[in-house]
């Protein structure tokens, strides 16, 4: 399947295309290398439409895909990993090699981030190049990532390096390397994380403050938010604000009601929906996602919105009102049997569902559709050009009698 995929991606390709990526060789993230942008939306437009007919799923109305506002330098977010490209060679850091769980790529240049990015990546790996590397089969070195993730609204920028617990790290150099570096944001502030844990993830053990604070400051749709290191959070700004704007439209009255924004991160769509609603409740696993939402509606001074932290289906499950009216957010992997049986029976007449995976959707939709509802509007957002990612915005309502 995926040799079919790439094959097919291959013979779109403009051979007299510019502004190529001089990482494309090893990188895996942007598959569409090459492509024109408008060949780009047709074909990913085309795949998920595909799998949607497959699956028997007919909306009642339809909307071409949006494209991004921008396409270049629109993430706000990435996980970078200390490593080598080939065996014992020099240190690297950047992105996983296509098609390696071992080799990692250096992506210095990468187009999808603003040059500040890059900088910092550069400095940081000549800063590191004399440390160990985190060897992930015998889990020893001290170097294991960088994170770094900024305000596209605020012009601010939270940087985190990750190592062991081994000694050695020279923090303060590090810091004062990174604040006499020139770059266009403002450093909001600089972290510390230890992670001795196995697995191939951004895990804590310890978080160390080594200047400013741990959140940077962002705006959508007018509301202002505290984004943590960890904390769950839009990538493409200025395309889920557009995204987010029709989501929330699709609920035809907000007047008197009540809504669960269900999988809902640090609050956004709770925050907006609360000004238009009667009450508003989020429901988020993350504790720190929950702790910035929390601080980012008293920040806004909205106080008709609560939010809860746990398992959706367990919140779900203690609570005692129902809804009005639920749109969900889920991570890709979707939303469990249990939650998904749960969230049916509340029987609403409008549900939103927003999805950054449309298979995961069409498997839920499925499911939604047998609990007697039905796709009334359904639309695609391009918000990750050159990526195969693909946003979706579905509204549904409950079948009169099912």
């Amino acid at each position: 399947m995926k040799k079919r995929e790439e094959e097919r991606i291959a013979a779109l390709r403009d051979p007299k295309a510019e502004n190529l990526c001089p990482h494309r060789e090893f990188c895996g993230g942007c598959i569409y290398q090459g492509v024109p942008y408008e060949t780009q939306l047709a074909d990913k437009e085309q795949q998920a439409l595909d799998l949607f007919k497959t699956a028997g799923i007919k909306p009642a109305h339809y909307e071409p895909i949006v494209p991004s506002p921008e396409r270049y330098h629109y993430r706000n977010k990435m996980e970078y990993t200390f490593g080598d490209l080939v065996k014992d060679g020099e240190m690297t850091l950047g992105m996983h090699r296509r098609g390696s769980f071992l080799s990692i790529v250096t992506v210095d240049q990468c187009q999808l981030v603003h040059d500040d990015f890059n900088r910092i990546l550069s400095a940081t790996l000549e800063f590191c190049k004399d440390y160990t590397k985190y060897n992930k089969k015998q889990h020893k070195g001290l170097m294991r990532n960088l994170v770094i993730r900024c305000g596209i609204n605020t012009n601010e920028i939270l940087i985190a390096i990750v190592t062991t617990s081994e000694e050695g790290f020279d923090a303060d150099g590090y810091t004062k390397m990174l604040q006499a570096l020139p770059i266009d944001h403002e450093i909001a502030g600089i972290l510390h994380i230890i992670n001795d844990n196995f697995a191939d993830a951004l895990k804590c053990d310890e978080l160390r403050v080594l200047a400013g604070r741990t959140y940077y400051n962002e705006t959508i749709l007018g509301l202002q938010f505290q984004v943590g290191i960890f904390s769950f959070f839009q990538t493409n700004v200025h395309a889920v604000e557009r995204l987010y704007t029709d989501a929330i439209s699709c609920i035809s009255d907000y007047a008197d009601k009540k809504v669960f924004d269900l999988f809902c991160g640090t609050g956004t769509i709770t925050q907006a929906v609360a000004q238009k609603a009667r009450e508003a409740v989020g429901v988020e696993i993350v504790p720190e996602a929950v702790a910035m939402a929390k601080e980012s509606a008293a920040l806004n001074g909205i106080d008709n919105c609560t939010f809860l932290e746990g398992d959706v289906f367990q919140v779900l499950d203690s609570l005692e009102e129902s809804p009005d009216a639920i749109i969900v957010d889920p991570p890709r992997a979707g939303i469990s049997p249990d939650a998904l049986k749960r969230i049916a029976g509340y029987g609403v007449e409008e549900m939103v569902y927003v999805s950054c995976n449309y298979k995961s959707l069409v498997r839920d939709l499925v499911v939604l559709e047998s609990y007697g509802y039905k796709v009334e509007h359904l639309r695609f957002y391009d918000n990750f050009p050159f990526t195969k990612h693909v946003e979706t915005v579905c509204l549904m309502s409950k079948v009169e009698g099912k």
